[in-house]
């Protein structure tokens, strides 16, 4: 519930002194002897009393702890979550946003009531246990009753997966945050021992959270080179932005990969950009640096300042050393390892000034055909498929149809048939791309059945979360033969109001159980 604005809390605090001033004027007038004038003062008195005792009670915002705080809450044995939480911290300070990291047994319930995001850094301790710092947080934690409607959160669980309570803490953290009604901001992330990719993953997912994705890895990874060997435009004409199907080729050795994988691009700045910043300091671009490559294309790689101060007696190896790498940009794989290409569905970002987005200008504006991207794959096994055979409920909409696509086509690819699709675009005129895909698989069986949203066709929006609910009773049906619901595209939005729907139709506890057997998963962005 929200604080009360603060001249209503001083009022509340008034009034026993109001009423009590009343009732001794309302007797004084009716009995004017000495002894009421005494009870007069008396109950004033009182009043003044009970109106201090409040505002002494009420507690009053530290100037080091501002109420509204973005809080990084650790759990930490050995040091490591700790060094994470400042990483992040770090991060996300950078962005703009006011963050104060502490150690979790220092996080109050009163106060974590009180918040509004909370992100946890938790490792595992012994067999299973919270760490010394968090243990007694763990036990208050697990005797709160009062919901926590207001919060959100984040965890990442750090552990070690040769353990067998890999993970453990972090896991019941996040339970019982969701059994008191906190909103996840996005799901788990596991880091096993320390694992790369996954600290990107997290990174990644700080970026969403602060609005600016222009971070340097923690841990930088080396790309491959592969080649974009076709560029198609589906949705000529949509007011939802282009959205292009690329595939590219790995020209060296074969790196396999799952559905619901991960590729991460090493994006490049324009050429045009590239040469207007080096003829403003009369740079030659074909300029050779310490390992031959030419500095016009290693400056592609770095941040290009829009107005640079930079020292006239600089050799260019020196100027490449003194500019930020450019971040990395994470997109689903929209194909299975079967099918001897890489295939993304990637929609064209803009900045605010117009500019085209940094790894979606690259990937559909600049990059040129039959040449190299930089790409690496980033395992992420919270959206694997399951082992077994199960039908799948594949849910999405825009270019989350990528990770649906993915494990579609590796299904296929075993054998497996018998899915149920629902997708949801904007306009059938424009936005039915992939339909001939589709529609085949719908006419083979491999597609059971194929429900489609067209958002702005009718006067009243309808979205994917809307089949949902129009199909309630098939859903319950097809989760009680075994089926799998796996969830790709926006967190905002699509995301929530699928989960939101899912919680409506099949209640909590069996959204949490579908979660935790491995049912329910879900590749958010």
């Amino acid at each position: 519930m929200n604080a009360p604005h603060p001249w209503l809390r001083a009022a509340s605090n008034f009034w026993p002194l109001c009423a009590s001033l009343l009732l001794a004027g309302g007797l004084l007038w009716l009995h004017p002897p000495r002894e009421i004038s005494a009870l007069l003062i008396g109950l004033g008195y009182l009043g003044l009393c009970l109106h201090y005792w409040r505002q002494q009670r009420t507690p009053k915002a530290d100037a080091h702890n501002p109420p509204n705080a973005l809080l990084i809450a650790y759990a930490s044995q050995g040091g490591q979550a700790q060094q994470v939480a400042e990483q992040s911290r770090a991060q996300l300070a950078a962005a703009g946003l006011t963050v104060q990291c502490l150690p979790l047994n220092q996080l109050s319930i009163e106060r974590l009531r009180q918040s509004a995001r909370v992100i946890f850094v938790v490792s595992t301790y012994g067999e299973g246990e919270a760490p010394d710092n968090a243990a007694r947080f763990e036990q208050q934690l697990q005797a709160q009753q009062q919901r926590l409607h207001n919060l959100q959160y984040a965890i990442l669980a750090l552990g070690d997966s040769h353990y067998r309570q890999f993970c453990a803490f972090g896991k019941r953290l996040d339970n019982r945050l969701r059994a008191l009604h906190a909103q996840p901001l996005f799901d788990l992330l596991q880091l096993d021992r320390g694992a790369p990719a996954t600290l990107r993953h997290w990174q990644q997912q700080l970026g969403h959270l602060s609005g600016d994705s222009d971070f340097v890895d923690w841990q930088p990874a080396h790309y491959q080179p592969w080649q974009l060997q076709r560029r198609t435009h589906l949705n000529p004409g949509s007011r939802g932005g282009p959205l292009y199907h690329l595939s590219l080729r790995n020209p060296g050795a074969e790196i396999p990969w799952q559905a619901g994988d991960i590729v991460e691009i090493g994006p490049r700045q324009p050429p045009a950009r590239v040469n207007a910043w080096l003829q403003r300091y009369g740079l030659d671009p074909a300029t050779a640096l310490i390992d031959g490559q030419p500095l016009g294309e290693a400056l592609s790689r770095r941040q290009l300042p829009d107005a640079p101060a930079m020292a006239s007696n600089l050799t260019p190896d020196q100027l490449l050393a003194s500019l930020t790498p450019l971040p990395h940009r994470a997109y689903s794989i929209a194909s299975s390892n079967a099918c001897g290409q890489l295939d993304l569905l990637v929609r064209q970002q803009y900045q605010a000034e117009g500019r085209p987005g940094l790894g979606s200008g690259w990937l559909c504006q600049y990059a040129s055909l039959g040449g190299s991207i930089d790409l690496r794959i980033r395992s992420n096994p919270a959206f694997h498929g399951p082992a077994t055979a199960p039908p799948l409920i594949l849910i999405g909409s825009g270019s989350g149809m990528a990770g649906l696509r993915a494990h579609l086509l590796e299904r296929q690819h075993l054998g497996q048939s018998g899915h149920w699709l629902l997708f949801g675009e904007r306009n059938s005129a424009c936005d039915n791309w992939l339909a001939a895909e589709l529609q085949g698989w719908l006419a083979s069986g491999h597609l059971a059945r194929l429900d489609r949203a067209f958002s702005r066709d009718q006067a009243q929006p309808v979205y994917v979360q809307h089949l949902l609910r129009d199909a309630a009773d098939e859903l319950r049906a097809w989760l009680a033969r075994g089926a799998c619901l796996l969830v790709c595209g926006s967190l905002d939005g699509m995301g929530r109001e699928v989960d939101a729907m899912l919680h409506g139709l099949l209640g909590r506890e069996q959204v949490t159980a579908l979660r935790e057997a491995g049912r329910y998963r879900r590749d958010l962005y």
